[in-house]
């Protein structure tokens, strides 16, 4: 039996009425004759506005505080918010309720595009913290916690650390010994944990940041939990944060006109992940352990994972890569062929993100991947092999002076030395490899070059007869 679900049920009454629409949105609660001629799906009945009863996202009092506050109590958290512009606006929302013009701001070097866009706005100074890098897998997992701990000592002002935990691929570490080391310095945890809203399940899945001391939690309910895209939640508990700030920057940053139909499977959603019982855990760890199984009894492709000691790897997200020395994008293509879309594909592999349902039905999906790559072929000498650097260079000036530079073109090749004036970003999963500010070096134009040859979409590259970039003068 579902728990109670305010803003939900207060949406369903007021469908129920059968009212006349005098307000926005124009499709005038999904009854005008043009939408009707569509025949689209009855959810435009639940795309109202701040109507008495449906209480108002930015100054909540009635259903809306009622489902944060239920939120909160799920999450073990002092205060919840509900996300109407993604993880995204999250994180911009805690980056400039503590950060400020030229303030230092230690920062994962791996983090979401929109942690650096944060930093921007805020005109900060950031400061790297080391990586985990995977050899194996070609990818950065998470900080180093004892180089980190080493560098936080160095900045004693610093306004806040900001993590991501897990990264895009599910791996997450234990972040107690980096968090309370910051809190005795007084400096806040601000975790962006948008692939991690069903870690309050517990066991078999990570713990969760909250639980681990995190300050300010961001979290994508959209991306596990049944919640609409753009769904996502911030959270508080903490005595270094002021929550009239992080509110006030909430306001400032979200649409002024919140998506009713957002918020409601918000609210859905948590109360979806409470009711999550032990058994539905069971059954479908059983299921995805069986699923693991056939995948790696298939002779063309197999299941890896990160063999850090220090990592945990989500149950949900499935790393598959060919055995035959096809690339990620060529895997990812021959699955799409038998209607099998994965999240991404990198340089050698492709990502599933299994969903949070123990009533999924793994046979088909193996029966599809069986169909896929039953044709697959040996392809000689192509099995990529990415190796990615532990990028160590800084930022040289705080965002608030990069503002007053100039930007030229150049060729990718012949900028080293030179300060990028872009953030170049393969999308997905949208980790930045070179930062606005950042000292162009041999090893950033050598991994572009690698990631481009290997199919991968790069954000602010520019393609012309040469790949080229921008860069600060």
């Amino acid at each position: 039996m579902m728990n109670k679900m305010p803003l939900l049920n207060a949406l369903k009454q007021f469908v129920k009425e059968e009212t006349i629409s005098l307000h926005v949105p124009g499709h005038k609660n999904g009854k005008h004759t043009f939408i009707n001629e569509l025949g689209l799906p009855n959810i435009l009945n639940y795309d109202v506005t701040e109507l008495n009863g449906l209480d108002d996202l930015h100054y909540p009092s009635e259903v809306i505080s009622e489902a944060q506050k239920l939120l909160a109590k799920v999450y073990k958290a002092e205060e919840s918010f509900f996300l109407v512009n993604g993880s995204t606006v999250g994180n911009l929302a805690a980056i400039l309720a503590l950060c400020g013009e030229n303030d230092e701001v230690l920062v994962q070097r791996n983090c979401h595009k929109s942690v650096f866009h944060g930093l921007l706005l805020a005109g900060a100074k950031p400061i790297f913290l080391p990586l985990d890098i995977d050899e194996e897998l070609g990818q950065p997992l998470g900080i180093n916690a004892e180089q980190s701990i080493n560098v936080i000592k160095n900045y004693p002002k610093a306004k806040a650390i900001i993590l991501t935990n897990p990264n895009y691929y599910g791996m997450s570490q234990n972040l107690k010994n980096i968090i309370e080391f910051a809190h005795n310095m007084d400096i806040p945890t601000i975790v962006d944990e948008a692939h991690g809203t069903h870690f309050i399940i517990g066991a078999p899945f990570p713990e969760d940041a909250l639980s681990m001391g995190a300050d300010i939690v961001i979290q994508s309910a959209h991306k596990t939990l049944p919640a609409m895209t753009m769904g996502s939640y911030l959270h508080i508990k903490s005595k270094l944060v002021c929550k009239d700030k992080v509110r006030e920057m909430l306001r400032m940053l979200q649409s002024s006109s919140p998506s009713y139909p957002i918020m409601a499977s918000l609210d859905y959603a948590r109360g979806f992940v409470e009711t999550f019982s032990i058994d539905k855990v069971k059954l479908l760890q059983k299921k995805i352990a069986e699923f693991i199984r056939e995948v790696n009894d298939l002779s063309s492709i197999q299941i890896v994972s990160s063999s850090h000691i220090n990592y945990t790897q989500d149950l949900l997200k499935v790393i598959v890569k060919s055995v035959k020395g096809h690339t990620g994008k060529e895997l990812q293509e021959i699955f799409e062929n038998e209607g099998i879309y994965s999240e991404l594909s990198d340089w050698g592999h492709v990502l599933f993100i299994l969903p949070l349902d123990e009533g999924m039905d793994f046979n088909d999906l193996i029966n599809r991947i069986k169909k896929a790559i039953e044709s697959m072929v040996y392809i000689e000498s192509k099995q990529p092999k990415l190796n990615v650097p532990n990028f160590t260079s800084t930022v040289l000036h705080s965002y608030a002076d990069l503002k007053k530079k100039r930007k030229l073109v150049k060729d990718l090749a012949d900028s080293v030395g030179e300060i990028s004036a872009e953030n170049i970003v393969p999308y997905p999963p949208g980790i930045p490899i070179l930062l606005k500010g950042e000292l162009i070096t041999t090893k950033h134009v050598d991994y572009i070059q690698d990631v481009y040859q290997y199919g991968m979409t790069i954000q602010n590259l520019i393609e012309d007869k040469n790949l080229q970039i921008e860069v600060l003068i």
